[in-house]
């Protein structure tokens, strides 16, 4: 078990299929993250911004019952965050958001074996200046993990925002992005050969989902591919950050977590990558299976299908 900072936005999402209220839940792609890698075992400390509302309450109550604790500080917003998520065919969601982000000051918190953070928090004005300075700080005692998540309607300076992700992608050591987040970063170019050029940037492995068409890593000496588990789909909501979880929960049970041991990972070999991406995938598997961004705890990833 290692012990985790996520930074990043939580929020409500109001989940919304043809126009119909389907529900709300608390939702925030770092903030899934947190509850997953807690659900696991691990220790979280959870850094984000909410209001002193009801809907920040909310938020702190499904936080603290997964065992995650929120970094001192985090209260103190106008107002919590919200999200419209409406559901397509074949699960598909689309978003807008009402959501603000700031934070300040270094979280007073034990020394963590991992950063992870991404999404709107990494290219949001001004708290996005904010993120980055975090993970300069802890970067030479924990790994970085990034996941990208693009909201694009979230987006108004589109040049800006691909110029913060690569920044971060340069300081990274994990980087799982999806093949749709690099059509927007990057449209012209292949997501492979991205997500390729990308390790070479720095990161000691780069992994590019592709939903139900399974997941490749790189690294250092190659390659490793997994196949999605042919599971029922409910809806897609988490999915990702149900395999950032997998996946970083399995590198965690390799031991290769933690800014000490930043040259072992550097050194990764196919056979463990490929060990850490079956993590992922089984994980995804279990979260697509359920309504909502429901990551599995110990005991449900035990019995998800294993990928190929």
């Amino acid at each position: 078990m290692v012990a985790a900072l996520v930074i990043g936005e939580s929020l409500i999402d109001r989940v919304y299929r043809d126009g119909e209220l389907l529900g709300e839940a608390v939702g925030g792609s770092p903030l899934n993250v947190a509850i997953g890698l807690s659900r696991l075992g691990h220790g979280v400390d959870f850094l984000t911004r909410l209001g002193d509302d009801a809907a920040g309450r909310r938020i702190i109550d499904h936080l603290q019952s997964s065992g995650v604790r929120l970094v001192v500080g985090s209260v103190g917003a106008a107002r919590t965050a919200s999200a419209r998520a409406d559901l397509g065919t074949g699960g598909a969601v689309d978003y807008r958001f009402d959501l603000s982000w700031e934070l300040t000051g270094t979280p007073e918190v034990p020394p963590p074996q991992v950063v992870h953070t991404g999404s709107i928090a990494a290219v949001r004005d001004p708290g996005c200046l904010a993120v980055a300075a975090l993970v300069d700080t802890y970067r030479l005692s924990a790994t970085v993990s990034l996941d990208p998540n693009v909201r694009p309607e979230f987006i108004a300076d589109a040049g800006s925002a691909r110029e913060r992700l690569i920044r971060l992608v340069e300081r990274a050591d994990l980087v799982k992005v999806s093949t749709e987040d690099l059509r927007w970063i990057a449209p012209d170019r292949a997501p492979d050969d991205v997500a390729a050029s990308w390790l070479a940037r720095g990161p000691a492995a780069v992994v590019l989902t592709d939903g139900a068409r399974g997941a490749v890593g790189f690294c250092a000496a190659g390659r490793a591919t997994v196949s999605a588990p042919p599971v029922p789909v409910l809806d897609t909501v988490g999915a990702g950050d149900a395999f950032t979880v997998g996946f970083l929960d399995a590198l965690a049970a390799a031991g290769l977590l933690g800014g000490d041991r930043r040259a072992a990972l550097r050194r990764i070999g196919l056979a463990t990558l490929a060990a850490a991406l079956r993590g992922g995938a089984r994980c995804a598997a279990v979260t697509v299976g359920r309504r909502g961004a429901d990551l599995p705890d110990r005991r449900a990833l035990a019995g998800a299908p294993e990928p190929e």
